[in-house]
């Protein structure tokens, strides 16, 4: 197989090491294409790959070219893109709120995949949706699904217009929790204990509660209950976060992210 990465910044280089851990491609078949001449100098020094423009003419011999560049990038980038590929190639972007009709509008091109993964990917454990054009066949589906599932779980969606929900869950999703975990190092910290300690304490409480999501065969409700007994201190939290309307806050920031994800990709 042969893979072309326009854009080499944190998401493309996570695909790259992720492609050639799972012996997907080797280091002569993966092109790194960039624009910026500093960029190229510094993949050049990784030597994880071949470093080219981004008009090179041997992307045209990729069965996968993937768009890992800004989305204010792109229209100019699609200028030359298009000199090169083929209906041969197929194009997995992953540029934020941009859809297939305007990729394929600007690349004039037709075999494209839209994938939403989020920043665990860099760990091997992220979430991606992705949704497809209609003309790909099932089978180039599932060879972009392979390539997805290097870095964690996939998910497709034959409705596009969830990619923007997906954003707001899953794509900003780790940024909720980090918020969640600052708050209570926070609260630890007020309750005396020095920052080490409060982090320590709630980041194992974090993992510990994550394990127990997934293997536990409880609901999320009965999860809360085993811990909250009546009168007692979890119970004493869980009432200051209704009274402060800290659930349904979270639930319309979330559903608030999905609309700018849906105004952005206008």
């Amino acid at each position: 197989m042969k893979i072309t990465i326009v854009g080499c910044g944190n998401m493309g280089m996570i695909y790259a090491r992720a492609f050639l851990k799972y012996n997907i491609v080797s280091k002569e078949n993966l092109l790194l294409a960039e624009k910026s001449e500093k960029r190229k100098e510094e993949l050049l020094k990784l030597n994880i790959g071949q470093v080219c423009v981004v008009n090179d003419k041997r992307i045209s011999e990729s069965d996968i070219v993937i768009l890992a560049v800004k989305p204010q990038d792109f229209e100019m980038l699609s200028l030359e893109l298009r000199q090169v590929l083929t209906s041969d190639n197929i194009i997995i972007s992953i540029m934020a709120g941009m859809k297939l009709g305007r990729i394929s509008s600007a690349l004039v091109k037709h075999n494209i995949i839209r994938a939403m993964p989020n920043s665990p990917a860099e760990l091997g454990m992220g979430m991606t949706a992705f949704t497809a054009s209609k003309v790909l066949s099932i089978e180039q589906i599932r060879k972009a699904e392979n390539l997805l599932a290097t870095t964690g779980r996939t998910v497709f969606f034959e409705n596009e217009d969830l990619l923007d929900a997906v954003t707001a869950l899953s794509g900003s999703g780790p940024a909720y929790f980090f918020y969640i975990v600052k708050q209570m190092i926070e609260a630890g910290k007020s309750m005396g204990f020095d920052e080490a300690t409060s982090a320590m304490l709630v980041k194992q409480t974090m993992l510990g509660s994550f394990h127990l999501i997934n293997t536990a065969n409880k609901s999320l409700d009965e999860l809360i209950q085993a811990v909250a007994s009546r009168g007692g201190t979890t119970e004493a939290a869980l009432t200051v976060f209704e009274d402060q309307n800290v659930g349904k806050g979270l639930q319309q920031g979330i559903i608030k992210a999905r609309d700018r994800a849906s105004q952005l990709s206008q």
